[in-house]
């Protein structure tokens, strides 16, 4: 059996020629629904109704010539009803799609809110460990207030062997006893 076809044309897929005129995807479709649905929710869109009713009443009650649609305007009423039968599935179809993207927004503000719920929580105890280390660790005042009591507390103690050393240094009295005591007292 001939090989009419090499192995790599298989495993390729194909290409399509021919543009398509209409595209069935499902985001195409919703994303048209949306541009009717916005469109047929506007005063343009009434407007243009308006005046195309009276222009179909005005030409079949006219004239006569152009009498296609009698006075119960059957077709005009079909008219309506068909458009009527395309609307409603269209503006349906279009609030699902925004159906769609408030939920993924509000999922979205969910997950954001829960992160900043995180964050927050995390710099609170954060904050409250920088507490208590502060709490725990000797603040500049608190060192300087210390040293001070030192620095005082050692000036009186050189204020007291200053006085010891003047007093050893200076002639004594017969009449004081002496610092060693008489030996006679002993």
């Amino acid at each position: 059996m001939p090989d009419n076809y090499a192995r790599t044309d298989l495993d390729t897929p194909t290409t399509s020629r021919h543009r398509r005129f209409f595209s069935f995807d499902g985001d195409a479709i919703g994303v048209g629904a949306e541009r009717i649905a916005r469109f047929l929710g506007t005063g343009k869109y009434l407007l243009w109704q308006t005046v195309f009713v009276i222009v179909w009443v005005a030409l079949n009650i006219g004239g006569m010539w152009w009498n296609w649609d009698p006075y119960p305007f059957i077709l005009l009423n079909l008219a309506f009803s068909t458009q009527a039968a395309y609307s409603a599935p269209l503006i349906l179809l279009a609030q699902n799609r925004q159906d769609d993207r408030d939920r993924v927004s509000l999922n979205e503000d969910r997950r954001r809110a829960a992160e900043t719920k995180a964050d927050t929580e995390f710099l609170a105890r954060e904050l409250a460990g920088l507490r208590i280390a502060v709490g725990e660790n000797v603040t500049r005042d608190y060192l300087r207030h210390e040293l001070d009591d030192l620095t005082d507390l050692l000036r009186r103690i050189e204020d007291k062997l200053e006085d010891q050393r003047h007093d050893s240094d200076s002639p004594k009295d017969p009449g004081e006893p002496s610092a060693q005591g008489d030996p006679a007292d002993r």
